[in-house]
């Protein structure tokens, strides 16, 4: 079983047991430059001694002087003004670990709506464009809310009956018939972002079966 890393993003940190018991248990913990003096001080609601992460990534406009000379030897600078810190993050984590196969984000969502909207989007492009499920990478965002993960072809997943299943994609070509959910996906366009979603599972495990390759991605409760 590979390891799991953990990426820690600049929006609202967790309280519940669930999201934070993946951040103790994580083997490798990238923050985010913006979120690195939080979650030093999150990191100690976790445990009795802060836990310095393996890396701090991104342009270090959000990192003070005093910071970036503290914790030099695990400032990882990018300077590139095309993509936000967590994808900065993203791509560092998948580069670098090659022994994970679980990346968690925390702290993508919250505060903001309109990074959070990003955030979740930009799953899809990790999904589309470094294809970790080839590596046997699985790639999810954690919240005390919500459990987000990306598909990119028919896939079964285990998540409870009863639970909340919301589905997002941004290709109105995509048909997913699905099998274990209350109100069935089938005729559903994806012509907007509410069309799938607020749907149940009917079933322990829920199976979606795509029309053809393209992106998406499940929120469950």
């Amino acid at each position: 079983m590979g390891k799991s890393a953990v990426i820690i993003a600049n929006g609202e940190f967790p309280k519940k047991e669930y999201p934070k018991y993946i951040v103790r248990n994580a083997d490798y913990i990238i923050c985010c430059d913006g979120a690195f003096d939080r979650y030093l001080r999150y990191s100690r609601t976790l445990s009795e001694e802060a836990r310095i992460p393996d890396a701090i990534v991104g342009d270090m406009d959000s990192l003070s002087e005093k910071r970036q000379k503290e914790y030099a030897g695990i400032i990882v600078r990018n300077p590139d003004q095309d993509t936000n810190d967590q994808t900065k993050a993203f791509e560092y984590t998948i580069g670098r670990f090659q022994d994970i196969s679980e990346i968690h984000i925390i702290g993508a969502t919250g505060k903001r709506a309109d990074h959070t909207i990003g955030n979740i989007s930009l799953l899809m492009e990790y999904a589309r464009s470094y294809n970790p499920e080839a590596r046997g990478v699985t790639v999810d965002i954690i919240s005390d809310y919500e459990t987000i993960f990306p598909l990119t072809d028919t896939a079964e997943f285990q998540c409870g009956e009863g639970r909340s299943v919301s589905i997002f994609s941004p290709d109105s070509s995509l048909r997913i018939h699905s099998e274990g959910l209350v109100w069935p996906t089938d005729n559903v366009v994806f012509d907007n972002w509410w069309k799938a979603t607020l749907n149940r599972a009917s079933e322990d495990t829920v199976k979606l079966v795509f029309s053809h390759r393209s992106v998406a991605v499940v929120m469950l409760d």
